[in-house]
């Protein structure tokens, strides 16, 4: 990994009061002899930091008073999975989760997973038990790669067993590497297979360039079009994000179209950054702005209203210059699988350029994370993750938790809308014409250089086999569709609580 972005929090010990009159729930642990040290941990981390944490009964400060009652709480589901998702998540959040394994999960934020390159979306007819997948892109110098399989191509099994809702997880994600891909073709609007096999084998570790491709069109309607496809907010690649729109500023690029399609979210600081890309390094202007849980929206404002302010950047945390277009219009390329950072680039930039999404309406999620570990001695952060710290972090418990802490509005006050963002221009993704990404004739680009070039578009025709899956391989990484916080935080001593 290039770097991480670690948040510090101030903390001390304290009593019931202090010196303000803050109100402090007392230490509460629970029987030593019990197996409960991941719900303990779980419940301690979510208490402090989950955004819906006053509306949770069980994560209330005086929930428990005793050890007894404690313990018993944390033992009623002995797997700290179903513990979780019965007992801690709100029922509204949709999109916090846990990983067993924090190395996993860790890895998964800086784009790095267990992978054949092969991304792919999986697509269910209603009423039908049976799945199809289709390909959405490879990446480069995969093994999937130096294999007989494109943009476009269909499955319907797995090592000659039928895809289904209910083993598409075990047969694309488990232990075994090595997979064999039962094809299909499209044949009117049946998908039927075709006998043909395409065997996939995961690397260890693989790490994806978030920036898939970039190009530039030149005298579209006398405009000089600068297009990026970009699949992930990855903070390790901030320095590349940068140098491709030092790219498109040296080609005299004077109109955007920034495909998000496939993208599902990552780095809110690398969202920030891309915004300022495309907007300006204008620092004096709000890109948005946290809401936190009561308490700790409190603590972090501490007095100062402004103090959970993003700005637009000038410059990425190396200290370079960023390179920016300048821009008062941008349009960009959406589908369901456009999500949380992805989010809030539309929603931070809305108040100052015209966002022109073409498409299909995006996934409607604003919620930024933590990353939680059981490393509640740390000093100054307890459980926050820290690289530095993995020695740290409670031997006995490896679980982490990416739980939901806030949510984003823009400089208008607005937050991204739940439901998602709807297209100013719909074209759905069509399984029978997928077309080649990054070429003008592919259908989403085809339509954003038409509406450049002002040429009358053809009058849009709903798709036979619109590829419209309800999950997909961005989604069933480790990271899924999160966005996570990379900022220094710091929170007064007196609000900590008594809880670690």
């Amino acid at each position: 990994m290039k770097k991480w972005l670690f948040i510090w929090i101030a903390f001390a010990i304290a009593g019931c009061t202090n010196d303000d009159g803050l109100e402090l729930p007392d230490t509460i642990d629970p029987d030593p002899d019990a197996d409960v040290v991941v719900q303990d941990f779980m419940w301690k981390s979510m208490n402090l930091w989950y955004f819906w944490q006053a509306d949770v009964p069980d994560l209330a400060d005086d929930a428990y008073t005793t050890t007894e009652e404690y313990t018993d709480f944390l033992a009623s589901e002995s797997d700290p999975g179903a513990f979780f998702d019965n007992r801690l998540r709100f029922s509204e959040d949709r999109f916090s989760f846990y990983n067993e394994d924090y190395t996993e999960l860790t890895q998964g934020l800086a784009g790095i997973s267990r992978s054949n390159g092969m991304a792919y979306g999986l697509i269910q007819y209603t009423g039908d038990p049976n799945l199809f997948g289709y390909v959405r892109y490879i990446l480069p110098d995969s093994d999937a790669s130096t294999k007989d399989i494109a943009r476009g191509d269909l499955f319907t099994g797995v090592n000659g067993v039928r895809l289904t809702a209910e083993n598409y997880r075990e047969l694309l994600l488990g232990e075994d590497p090595t997979y064999t891909l039962n094809m299909a073709d499209l044949q009117g609007n049946d998908v039927v297979p075709n006998g043909r096999e395409v065997t996939l084998t995961k690397e260890e570790n693989l790490q994806e360039d978030p920036i898939f491709l970039t190009d530039v069109f030149e005298n579209v309607g006398g405009e000089t079009v600068g297009y990026m496809m970009y699949n992930r907010f990855v903070n390790e690649f901030d320095r590349e994000l940068n140098d491709a729109f030092g790219f498109f500023a040296a080609s005299g690029v004077t109109a955007l179209v920034l495909d998000l399609r496939y993208n599902p979210g990552g780095s809110a600081n690398t969202a920030r950054l891309l915004a300022s890309m495309i907007y300006g390094t204008k620092t004096d202007e709000v890109f948005s702005e946290e809401q936190w849980n009561d308490y700790i929206q409190e603590a972090l404002t501490d007095g100062d209203p402004d103090a959970l302010k993003e700005f637009f950047a000038s410059a990425v945390s190396s200290g370079v210059t960023l390179n920016t277009l300048n821009l008062d219009r941008v349009y960009l390329l959406t589908t369901r699988s456009t999500a949380s950072a992805s989010e809030l680039v539309i929603n931070g930039l809305n108040p100052y350029m015209d966002v022109i999404k073409i498409g299909t309406r995006t996934r409607g999620k604003n919620e930024f994370s933590l990353t939680l570990v059981d490393d509640r001695d740390r000093t100054g952060a307890p459980y926050i993750y820290s690289p530095e710290r993995e020695g740290d972090i409670n031997s006995e418990n490896t679980w982490a938790i990416q739980a939901l802490v806030g949510r984003m509005k823009n400089a208008d006050g607005v937050f991204g809308d739940p439901n998602g963002f709807t297209p100013d221009i719909e074209v759905q993704e069509d399984l029978g014409n997928l077309g080649v990404l990054g070429d003008p004739n592919e259908p989403l680009l085809a339509r954003a250089l038409q509406e450049i070039s002002g040429v009358a578009a053809k009058r849009y025709i709903q798709p036979a086999m619109a590829a419209e899956p309800f999950t997909s391989s961005n989604v069933l990484l480790p990271l899924k569709d999160n966005m996570f916080l990379d900022k220094e935080i710091k929170i007064p001593e007196r609000f900590l609580k008594n809880f670690q």
